[in-house]
């Protein structure tokens, strides 16, 4: 499979206009991660180095081809002194698949500061690999992140709330060394954030399979981090209903810092299963 550093070298073709490559793909339609990723770093380019992406919020609008390239066009929407906005829209075939918008804020403001606690998980090396939890069909998929280590914490070993609806807990990783630049590290996150979190609405319904597949996205990054290193990821579902569900998460580094939130709603209708589902879902 493509590394991640393939996946996010986007070509630049003319001012403001990038290119996001494609590879070979299990998957029927282009990986919402990679397009999130791919627009993320178009809309870096186009910005100064003072800033750092601090939030962003997309929307899939259709499914895109696997075995198509991505052009990305960025709008330059506010240059400020202390927050700059970019909006990018992802093309195939002359149609828009994707359209984000992302806020940058200048490095080095200062405030107060608090946090919440990461929550109670057993450590990485004490939960198996997905890939030794896996049927043999789902794992010929899931070898679309081969070049991720991601585990997902069992029920027996997790500590939950009865005032959540659903939740899980997963750890993940990119396997390989990454560059030190923390623009890539944050680019990287982009991409693995929309990894298992829809599958976080089926912790309840464990005999459902629905048919499943991100509407939009929405990603705040509050500190450093690094994704070769290890992440919790702690995911809830608070609601689903009329074929939809939302999903929430909140990304700890192995320090117990809170490094980024995330936010997503996606397709849960029943009766319409695609054979794509597993992928939502790292169990």
């Amino acid at each position: 499979m493509a590394t991640i550093e393939e996946i996010l070298q986007v070509e630049a073709i003319e001012t403001d206009i990038y290119r996001g490559p494609a590879f070979p793909s299990y998957l029927q339609r282009t990986f919402g991660g990679q397009v999130a990723g791919q627009a993320l770093v178009s809309a870096t380019r186009t910005v100064s180095t003072e800033f750092a992406v601090h939030s962003l919020h997309g929307y899939f609008l259709r499914p895109g081809n696997p075995g198509h390239p991505t052009v990305f066009l960025v709008d330059r929407i506010r240059d400020g002194r202390s927050f700059t906005t970019r909006r990018v829209t992802g093309i195939q075939n002359g149609e828009a698949i994707f359209t984000m918008s992302a806020s940058f804020h200048v490095i080095g403001d200062v405030g107060f500061e608090h946090q919440d606690h990461i929550p109670p998980a057993p450590a990485p090396d004490e939960v198996n690999d997905a890939l030794e939890d896996l049927s043999d069909e789902a794992i010929s998929i899931f070898r679309e992140w081969d070049n991720f280590d991601i585990r997902v914490v069992p029920r027996a070993q997790m500590i939950t709330s009865d005032y959540f609806a659903a939740q899980q807990r997963v750890w993940f990783k990119y396997r390989h060394p990454l560059p030190a630049d923390q623009v890539f590290h944050v680019c990287t996150l982009a991409y693995m954030s929309d990894m298992t979190l829809l599958g976080s609405s089926r912790v309840p319904h464990p005999d459902v399979t629905p048919q499943a597949a991100s509407l939009d996205h929405a990603m705040w990054f509050m500190r450093p981090f690094r994704a070769d290193e290890w992440l919790l990821y702690d995911q809830t579902s608070p609601s689903a209903s009329a074929g939809r569900t939302l999903t929430q998460g909140r990304i700890f580094d192995l320090e117990g810092r809170l490094v980024a939130a995330v936010t997503q709603e996606g397709l849960s209708r029943t009766g319409r299963a695609t054979g794509y589902e597993h992928l939502e879902s790292a169990k």
